[in-house]
Protein backbone atom coordinates (compact mmCIF):
# COMPACT_ATOMS: atom_id res chain seq x y z
CA UNK A 1 0.00 0.00 0.00
CA UNK A 2 1.43 3.35 -1.06
CA UNK A 3 1.96 5.85 1.74
CA UNK A 4 0.22 9.21 1.65
CA UNK A 5 2.62 12.04 0.88
CA UNK A 6 2.51 13.44 4.41
CA UNK A 7 3.24 9.97 5.88
CA UNK A 8 6.10 9.37 3.44
CA UNK A 9 7.64 12.73 4.34
CA UNK A 10 7.26 12.04 8.07
CA UNK A 11 8.96 8.64 7.66
CA UNK A 12 11.72 10.13 5.50
CA UNK A 13 12.42 12.91 7.99
CA UNK A 14 12.49 10.29 10.76
CA UNK A 15 15.10 8.39 8.77
CA UNK A 16 17.20 11.52 8.33
CA UNK A 17 16.94 12.33 12.04
CA UNK A 18 18.06 8.82 13.02
CA UNK A 19 20.83 8.95 10.39
CA UNK A 20 22.13 11.81 12.53
CA UNK A 21 21.95 14.13 9.54
CA UNK A 22 23.71 17.38 10.40
CA UNK A 23 20.71 19.64 10.85
CA UNK A 24 21.96 23.06 11.89
CA UNK A 25 21.36 23.59 15.63
CA UNK A 26 19.30 20.34 15.66
CA UNK A 27 16.66 22.20 13.69
CA UNK A 28 14.75 21.02 10.62
CA UNK A 29 14.88 23.12 7.43
CA UNK A 30 12.13 25.74 7.01
CA UNK A 31 8.74 24.67 5.61
CA UNK A 32 9.41 26.37 2.28
CA UNK A 33 12.69 24.50 1.79
CA UNK A 34 11.09 21.16 2.75
CA UNK A 35 8.21 21.82 0.33
CA UNK A 36 10.72 22.36 -2.49
CA UNK A 37 12.75 19.27 -1.52
CA UNK A 38 9.70 16.97 -1.57
CA UNK A 39 7.84 18.82 -4.38
CA UNK A 40 4.69 19.22 -2.30
CA UNK A 41 2.67 22.09 -0.85
CA UNK A 42 3.55 23.71 2.46
CA UNK A 43 0.21 22.39 3.75
CA UNK A 44 1.45 18.81 3.21
CA UNK A 45 4.71 19.66 4.97
CA UNK A 46 2.75 21.05 7.93
CA UNK A 47 0.76 17.81 8.16
CA UNK A 48 3.99 15.76 8.18
CA UNK A 49 5.52 18.01 10.84
CA UNK A 50 2.29 17.79 12.84
CA UNK A 51 2.69 14.00 12.97
CA UNK A 52 6.32 14.30 14.13
CA UNK A 53 5.14 16.75 16.81
CA UNK A 54 2.37 14.40 17.98
CA UNK A 55 4.82 11.53 18.51
CA UNK A 56 7.31 13.75 20.32
CA UNK A 57 10.10 13.73 17.72
CA UNK A 58 10.14 17.49 17.22
CA UNK A 59 8.91 20.62 18.96
CA UNK A 60 7.69 23.58 16.94
CA UNK A 61 8.42 27.02 18.34
CA UNK A 62 6.35 29.67 16.63
CA UNK A 63 8.56 32.09 14.75
CA UNK A 64 11.68 29.96 15.30
CA UNK A 65 11.05 26.62 13.57
CA UNK A 66 10.98 22.86 14.24
CA UNK A 67 13.58 21.50 16.67
CA UNK A 68 14.56 17.85 17.21
CA UNK A 69 13.92 16.46 20.70
CA UNK A 70 17.13 14.64 21.66
CA UNK A 71 15.45 12.31 24.17
CA UNK A 72 13.51 10.62 21.35
CA UNK A 73 16.48 8.31 20.65
CA UNK A 74 16.33 6.70 24.10
CA UNK A 75 13.65 4.14 23.16
CA UNK A 76 13.58 1.63 20.28
CA UNK A 77 9.82 2.26 19.82
CA UNK A 78 9.43 5.54 17.99
CA UNK A 79 5.64 5.38 17.84
CA UNK A 80 2.70 3.12 17.17
CA UNK A 81 -0.89 3.72 16.14
CA UNK A 82 -1.90 4.46 19.75
CA UNK A 83 1.11 6.42 21.03
CA UNK A 84 0.97 8.81 18.06
CA UNK A 85 -2.45 9.94 19.28
CA UNK A 86 -3.13 12.43 22.05
CA UNK A 87 -5.24 11.25 24.98
CA UNK A 88 -8.13 13.46 23.91
CA UNK A 89 -8.31 11.37 20.70
CA UNK A 90 -8.58 8.10 22.65
CA UNK A 91 -11.44 6.85 24.81
CA UNK A 92 -12.29 3.54 26.46
CA UNK A 93 -15.45 1.61 27.23
CA UNK A 94 -15.27 -0.93 30.06
CA UNK A 95 -17.04 -4.19 29.27
CA UNK A 96 -15.86 -6.27 32.27
CA UNK A 97 -14.19 -5.40 35.57
CA UNK A 98 -13.77 -7.85 38.41
CA UNK A 99 -11.61 -8.88 41.33
CA UNK A 100 -10.98 -12.63 41.42
CA UNK A 101 -8.75 -15.29 42.95
CA UNK A 102 -5.39 -15.73 41.24
CA UNK A 103 -4.92 -18.72 38.90
CA UNK A 104 -1.77 -20.83 38.51
CA UNK A 105 -0.13 -19.00 35.58
CA UNK A 106 -0.99 -15.62 37.10
CA UNK A 107 0.44 -16.71 40.44
CA UNK A 108 3.71 -17.57 38.69
CA UNK A 109 3.77 -14.41 36.58
CA UNK A 110 3.07 -11.99 39.42
CA UNK A 111 4.82 -14.05 42.13
CA UNK A 112 1.65 -14.24 44.24
CA UNK A 113 0.43 -16.78 46.80
CA UNK A 114 -2.62 -19.05 46.37
CA UNK A 115 -4.95 -16.90 48.47
CA UNK A 116 -4.27 -13.60 46.68
CA UNK A 117 -6.42 -11.74 44.16
CA UNK A 118 -5.99 -9.96 40.86
CA UNK A 119 -7.97 -7.34 39.01
CA UNK A 120 -9.13 -8.34 35.53
CA UNK A 121 -10.69 -5.89 33.11
CA UNK A 122 -11.79 -5.95 29.48
CA UNK A 123 -12.19 -2.72 27.56
CA UNK A 124 -12.73 -1.42 24.03
CA UNK A 125 -10.47 1.43 23.03
CA UNK A 126 -11.69 4.00 20.54
CA UNK A 127 -9.34 6.13 18.44
CA UNK A 128 -10.98 9.17 16.87
CA UNK A 129 -14.32 7.60 17.94
CA UNK A 130 -13.69 4.39 15.99
CA UNK A 131 -13.45 1.02 17.79
CA UNK A 132 -9.85 -0.10 17.31
CA UNK A 133 -8.74 -2.32 20.19
CA UNK A 134 -10.06 -4.96 22.54
CA UNK A 135 -7.86 -5.18 25.62
CA UNK A 136 -7.83 -7.79 28.40
CA UNK A 137 -5.55 -6.78 31.29
CA UNK A 138 -4.67 -8.17 34.72
CA UNK A 139 -3.04 -6.39 37.66
CA UNK A 140 -2.24 -7.71 41.17
CA UNK A 141 -4.71 -6.48 43.78
CA UNK A 142 -1.79 -6.33 46.25
CA UNK A 143 -0.28 -3.30 44.46
CA UNK A 144 -3.47 -1.60 43.30
CA UNK A 145 -6.24 -2.08 45.90
CA UNK A 146 -8.02 1.15 44.89
CA UNK A 147 -8.29 0.50 41.15
CA UNK A 148 -11.59 1.89 39.84
CA UNK A 149 -13.57 2.01 36.59
CA UNK A 150 -12.76 5.70 36.01
CA UNK A 151 -9.03 4.94 36.18
CA UNK A 152 -9.33 2.09 33.66
CA UNK A 153 -11.21 4.30 31.22
CA UNK A 154 -8.34 6.78 31.32
CA UNK A 155 -4.59 6.00 31.62
CA UNK A 156 -3.31 2.94 33.51
CA UNK A 157 0.28 4.17 33.13
CA UNK A 158 -0.57 7.50 34.72
CA UNK A 159 -2.32 5.67 37.57
CA UNK A 160 0.71 3.39 38.19
CA UNK A 161 3.03 6.41 38.32
CA UNK A 162 0.63 8.23 40.67
CA UNK A 163 1.02 5.31 43.11
CA UNK A 164 4.74 6.09 43.36
CA UNK A 165 5.92 3.17 41.21
CA UNK A 166 8.61 3.59 38.53
CA UNK A 167 7.83 1.93 35.20
CA UNK A 168 10.89 0.33 33.62
CA UNK A 169 10.08 -1.52 30.38
CA UNK A 170 7.71 -3.78 28.46
CA UNK A 171 8.18 -7.25 27.00
CA UNK A 172 5.97 -7.38 23.91
CA UNK A 173 5.01 -10.18 21.54
CA UNK A 174 3.17 -9.68 18.24
CA UNK A 175 1.04 -12.24 16.42
CA UNK A 176 -1.02 -11.87 13.22
CA UNK A 177 -4.60 -13.06 13.77
CA UNK A 178 -8.07 -12.87 12.20
CA UNK A 179 -11.01 -11.25 13.97
CA UNK A 180 -13.53 -13.78 15.31
CA UNK A 181 -17.29 -13.31 15.51
CA UNK A 182 -17.49 -11.90 19.06
CA UNK A 183 -14.58 -9.50 18.44
CA UNK A 184 -16.20 -8.33 15.21
CA UNK A 185 -19.42 -7.54 17.08
CA UNK A 186 -17.56 -5.49 19.68
CA UNK A 187 -15.49 -3.55 17.13
CA UNK A 188 -18.34 -3.30 14.59
CA UNK A 189 -16.23 -4.74 11.80
CA UNK A 190 -16.30 -7.81 9.55
CA UNK A 191 -15.43 -11.23 10.91
CA UNK A 192 -12.16 -12.60 9.54
CA UNK A 193 -10.41 -9.31 8.81
CA UNK A 194 -6.69 -9.25 9.74
CA UNK A 195 -5.63 -7.87 13.09
CA UNK A 196 -2.61 -7.77 15.38
CA UNK A 197 -2.55 -9.57 18.71
CA UNK A 198 -0.21 -7.79 21.12
CA UNK A 199 0.81 -9.46 24.39
CA UNK A 200 2.50 -7.23 26.97
CA UNK A 201 4.29 -7.86 30.24
CA UNK A 202 4.81 -4.57 32.05
CA UNK A 203 7.74 -4.19 34.45
CA UNK A 204 8.60 -1.85 37.30
CA UNK A 205 12.19 -0.78 37.95
CA UNK A 206 12.51 -3.30 40.79
CA UNK A 207 11.79 -6.13 38.32
CA UNK A 208 8.17 -6.68 39.43
CA UNK A 209 5.59 -7.36 36.70
CA UNK A 210 2.76 -4.96 37.44
CA UNK A 211 0.43 -5.91 34.56
CA UNK A 212 -0.09 -8.35 31.72
CA UNK A 213 -2.34 -7.57 28.78
CA UNK A 214 -3.58 -9.05 25.54
CA UNK A 215 -4.73 -6.61 22.88
CA UNK A 216 -6.47 -7.21 19.56
CA UNK A 217 -5.95 -4.21 17.26
CA UNK A 218 -7.47 -3.89 13.78
CA UNK A 219 -5.51 -0.77 12.76
CA UNK A 220 -2.09 -1.47 14.28
CA UNK A 221 1.06 0.08 12.83
CA UNK A 222 4.38 0.77 14.52
CA UNK A 223 7.83 2.17 13.79
CA UNK A 224 10.99 1.03 15.61
CA UNK A 225 14.67 1.89 15.54
CA UNK A 226 16.58 -1.41 15.81
CA UNK A 227 20.36 -1.46 16.37
CA UNK A 228 22.23 -4.08 14.34
CA UNK A 229 22.88 -7.14 16.53
CA UNK A 230 26.15 -8.61 15.16
CA UNK A 231 26.60 -11.29 17.90
CA UNK A 232 23.10 -12.64 17.16
CA UNK A 233 23.86 -12.82 13.42
CA UNK A 234 27.13 -14.67 14.07
CA UNK A 235 25.37 -17.12 16.40
CA UNK A 236 22.69 -17.85 13.81
CA UNK A 237 25.27 -18.34 11.04
CA UNK A 238 27.26 -20.80 13.18
CA UNK A 239 24.08 -22.67 14.09
CA UNK A 240 23.08 -22.81 10.43
CA UNK A 241 26.47 -24.29 9.47
CA UNK A 242 26.09 -26.96 12.15
CA UNK A 243 22.64 -27.91 10.85
CA UNK A 244 23.90 -28.17 7.26
CA UNK A 245 26.85 -30.28 8.39
CA UNK A 246 24.55 -32.65 10.29
CA UNK A 247 22.26 -33.01 7.26
CA UNK A 248 25.27 -33.79 5.02
CA UNK A 249 26.54 -36.48 7.41
CA UNK A 250 23.20 -38.30 7.22
CA UNK A 251 23.95 -39.16 3.58
CA UNK A 252 27.58 -40.26 4.05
Amino acid sequence: MKLKKKDFIAQDLLGRIYQQTNFTNQKLPPERELAETYSVSRHTIRKALEKLTQIGIISIIKGSGAFINQQTKNSPLIYNSITEKHYDQISSKLILFRKRRVQLEEKQTFNLSDDEYIWEFHRIRYVDKQGTQIEVSKLPYRYFPDLKQKIIENSIQQYVLSKGYEISHYLTQYQAVAINRSEAELLKCKKGIPAMKIINRCFLKNGTIYAISEIIDIHYTCTYITPFNKPNLEFRLVDDKKNKSSSHNLFI
